[in-house]
């Protein structure tokens, strides 16, 4: 297809298919969906949503550490997951793989991060969701180690699979088992740290990646840092678990 369609009409097709996947998938919540936790709106919003974000960061530090370990915990490991993610087609570019090997291994990536996520979920109505993200954190410390030795296509493939088989897991546990966490009354700031720290760490591992590369010139170096925020969010989530409400 990308022989025979120019990149701009390729690119545009993209597009069109996947907001035609998001109208698909909203219109579901759109017809179902009834938020039954919040805060009625108030004048001043702004101030007052300064003043809630103050008192629940306050809360968290003083009477909630379980929670507050756990958003620290997810700061680390949450960043060494997107940047993954992320750098993958840089990562692979890097080995001289091309952009048809590429593309079919992402694509396939994405088939196997259904079919896990899926798995994981059914895994998640007998085992408990912390245990689950202890195993998806320890999977992504494994593609972290495991890149100081890739040099060839199958282990590119190789990482790009036990990617796949966390990836979407790690998102949905993580998200399911703060929101077990948190009061459901509290929701609506609670998940706007959650986010925050998600979105606001997106910084520290290609900033890793980019510092490793340039000092030593290697690839596979620079993946394998990443192990340390992996570390770094097991050693906090672990933390969070053992601190009982």
């Amino acid at each position: 297809m990308f022989e025979i369609l120019p990149m701009s009409i390729c690119i545009t097709i993209d597009f069109i298919i996947v907001s035609v996947w998001w109208a698909l998938v909203t219109v579901p919540l759109l017809r179902e969906y009834k938020q039954l936790n919040y805060v009625e709106t108030t004048k001043g919003k702004i101030k007052e949503s300064f003043v809630r974000l103050g008192s629940t960061l306050k809360h968290l530090y003083k009477e909630d550490k379980k929670v507050f370990y756990f958003l620290i915990g997810f700061f680390f490991y949450i960043d060494g997951v997107y940047t993954i993610i992320d750098e993958a087609v840089v990562i692979g570019r890097s080995f001289g793989f091309g952009d048809i090997i590429l593309l079919v291994v992402l694509l396939l990536t994405q088939v196997v991060a259904f079919a896990f996520a899926t798995l994981f979920g059914k895994l998640s109505q007998k085992y408990e969701s912390i245990k689950l993200i202890y195993i998806c954190i320890g999977g992504y410390l494994f593609v972290a180690l495991f890149a100081l030795t890739m040099k060839a296509v199958w282990q590119f493939g190789v990482m790009a699979f036990v990617v796949g088989m966390f990836q979407g897991a790690i998102q949905a546990l993580s998200r399911s088992y703060f929101a077990q966490i948190i009061p459901a009354d509290n929701s609506g700031e609670y998940f706007g740290l959650y986010d925050i720290c998600g979105k606001g760490a997106a910084f520290m591992g290609t900033l890793m990646v980019g510092v490793t590369v340039h000092a030593t010139s290697s690839v596979n170096i620079a993946v394998g840092t990443l192990a340390i925020l992996f570390i770094c969010g097991f050693f906090f989530l672990r933390k969070s678990a053992s601190i009982t409400k």
